[in-house]
């Protein structure tokens, strides 16, 4: 398992919060050293931790692991077309031109 995606996904959540990891420790009742180490991908936390960091970040879990589950890509498919729904039309269209040059790029 690739511990440093989990990491990276859960400061990417609390950074998005604009949260330090001061708050975001005291938040989640773990201490400094171990939230720094769980972004780093040096540890993993048990289930109820995770829970806990999940619930407080207010993500489901399945993002937090998309990029170790083998139906993750269902999970970034699901992401990226809800941030390009919020698109313009305009930026719709320039988006799926980039993905359909891609794709046949391939």
């Amino acid at each position: 398992m690739n511990n440093a995606s989990i990491g990276k996904k859960i400061r990417f959540y609390r950074e998005s919060k604009k949260w330090t990891q001061e708050v975001f420790a005291e938040k989640i009742g773990l201490s400094l050293t171990y939230v720094g180490m769980i972004e780093r991908g040096e540890k993993i936390p048990k289930l109820e931790t995770f829970i806990r960091i999940a619930n407080t970040l207010n993500v489901s879990a399945d993002v937090l692991l998309s990029d170790v589950l083998e139906t993750g890509y269902q999970i970034k498919t699901s992401l990226l077309s809800e941030k390009i729904s919020n698109l313009s039309a305009e930026e719709r269209e320039k988006v799926y031109a980039v993905v359909d040059a891609m794709i046949n790029n391939i």
